[in-house]
């Protein structure tokens, strides 16, 4: 697609190695991200199937740059979306607090939900954070799986293949969860 200048709404589905990624977005800033899927159709379906995501397919410039932002993160290069213009019309409070502490985590950088929640001011409230997050329409930009569980479990994800979609993310910015390796297989004999 060739940039327009005037900011307007729209979609794309974007390749990347990992899988066909979706984003939708609105004359202010990102309305939807869809996290890796197999197929462009199924992308394709999710994202029309959200209110206010526009059929058009022209892109302004942001646009163009997040698109090849993506693909480099999907590549496993270190980016931040921190810039990105976020369209969040019609969240509550609590989730803007929650989204705006989340998007100060950088590349490889994880907390919990419940410092997260204090981080946005809502100390106490780490299952209302997570299920924030659990709402958040575009994942990555909003990093929410860099948010894990006490005691650096995983927790949950809502994306496509769920947790597993999550680490799978963490190992991408190097981090790793779980256990660590026995003290003998690390030096390799």
């Amino acid at each position: 697609m060739k940039p327009t200048s005037q900011i307007t709404a729209g979609h794309a589905v974007l390749e990347t190695v990992i899988g066909f990624m979706g984003i939708a977005w609105s004359e202010k800033g990102l309305i939807r991200l869809c996290l890796p899927e197999r197929s462009r159709e199924a992308v394709e379906r999710r994202l029309l199937r959200h209110p206010g995501v526009s059929a058009s397919t022209g892109q302004p410039s942001w646009v163009v740059d997040l698109i090849a932002s993506i693909k480099a993160y999907a590549a496993g290069e270190d980016v931040d979306f921190s810039g990105v213009p976020v369209d969040l019309d019609g969240v509550d409070d609590f989730r803007l607090a929650v989204y705006d502490a989340a998007r100060k985590l950088g590349f490889g950088q994880t907390t919990t939900y419940g410092e997260l929640a204090k981080r946005a001011g809502h100390a106490g409230l780490p299952r209302e954070t997570g299920a924030a997050l659990g709402a958040n329409p575009v994942p990555l930009v909003i990093p929410c799986h860099r948010i894990l569980a006490a005691g650096g479990k995983i927790g949950g994800f809502s994306a496509p293949g769920g947790s597993a979609t999550k680490e799978k993310m963490l190992a991408m910015e190097g981090v790793r969860i779980g256990p660590p390796p026995a003290a003998q297989a690390s030096f390799g004999f």
